[in-house]
């Protein structure tokens, strides 16, 4: 697929700081793999790193986010979407900043993309200086993700999706995941509710204390008949989990899983078969290395098998230097699983996958 599978020559500085050459890259041969490819080759890319994308579909549409610019925290990071009509992706567009009325400038976060039924696409965003002072703001799309709203902010209060999509039940409720990173608090999980398709919101309190926990980045995963669980990044080196079995009204108390994580972003899917699907860096050290990429299914949310990597180790790999992680996935109405994530902070991949070919 194009240069997808030619080695890469290019010098970049990694985001730990050090001079290497970029990865070859290695085609998948799994036969759950549908498609994989980069949305933009290394040599077009717009920004000189991206990080944090996040993809949906709408009206058949495969519509990709993510921020992008000199480095994320820089003011100069805007966000930036990609479609893919007719076979190919459309040339990335930064569709907004964040500089402000007053000319000041700060940079964006972490974009969302979300379909709610029958409703317009909408993406949520974050602007300020740091995850422990951004705010909450969307857009809107009414086709497809080719043109949008200007940006409106949300509530007071309400910082939006952090990282992973919302869900909306079959009453239409959504049940939004998000989080807070404060340096006296401590990282404490929460939802926000909305029940008018996001024109009021409210939300619930923190899931956590901070304090045996630190969590950020929920996944809200849906079992049916009002059980859901949250799956959630730390920083004690696993993801942890809450249950609900009335519709996220009431939630147990955080407790560890058996899945180890580096305090890298992850991501999941309830499967229109029943089962679970998770995206991952299967490593355990606080701010560890964030490779491989892998996926783990499980049936019942406790119990989970890794099936595939979707970036494995290889023997040349830079455990330190490489990075493919904030993984997003959704699964389509037509059954097939699409993945973004973050390559090397210099482009985004994209997988399609055809999740009964997994087990």
């Amino acid at each position: 697929m194009r240069l997808l599978f030619l080695l890469c020559t290019l010098l970049v500085v990694s985001c730990k700081g050090k001079m290497e050459k970029l990865p070859e890259v290695v085609p998948l041969d799994h036969p759950a793999i549908v498609e994989q490819e980069f949305i933009y080759e290394l040599e077009d890319a717009l920004t000189p790193e991206c990080h944090a994308s996040t993809v949906e579909v709408s009206n058949g549409t495969v519509i990709a986010s993510w921020f992008g610019g000199t480095e994320e925290k820089n003011d100069d990071v805007g966000i930036w979407v990609s479609r893919k009509t007719g076979g190919s992706w459309s040339t990335p567009k930064e569709v907004v900043n964040g500089v402000q009325e007053d000319g000041s400038r700060y940079p964006c976060w972490n974009p969302v993309l979300f379909k709610p039924k029958d409703q317009p696409l909408i993406l949520f965003y974050k602007v300020g200086p740091s995850p422990t002072e951004w705010w909450g703001l969307y857009m809107t799309s009414n086709d497809d993700g080719k043109t949008w709203s200007k940006p409106i902010h949300l509530p007071e209060g309400i910082l939006g999706p952090i990282k992973n999509q919302p869900i909306q039940l079959t009453s239409g409720e959504i049940l939004s995941p998000s989080s807070t990173e404060d340096d006296t608090d401590g990282w404490k999980i929460h939802l926000e509710l909305s029940s008018d398709n996001g024109k009021t919101w409210s939300k619930t309190q923190p899931l956590n204390d901070g304090k045996e926990f630190g969590a950020i980045q929920p996944v809200v995963l849906n079992y049916g008949n009002g059980k859901l669980q949250l799956l959630s990044r730390t920083e004690n080196e696993l993801v942890t989990q809450n249950w609900s079995s009335d519709y996220g009204i009431t939630w147990s108390k955080m407790t560890a899983t058996s899945l180890p994580n580096p305090n890298s972003g992850i991501d999941g899917v309830s499967l229109k078969d029943g089962r679970q699907l998770l995206v991952y860096n299967p490593t355990g050290k606080n701010w560890g290395d964030r490779v491989p990429l892998s996926l783990a299914l499980s049936n019942d949310g406790t119990n989970w098998k890794r099936v595939l990597d979707l970036e494995p180790l290889r023997e040349n790999t830079d455990k330190e230097g490489e990075e493919y992680s904030y993984p997003t996935m959704i699964q389509a109405p037509d059954g097939k699983v699409h993945i973004v994530y973050t390559w090397n902070r210099k482009t985004v991949k994209y997988i399609v996958l055809n999740p009964q070919k997994l087990n």
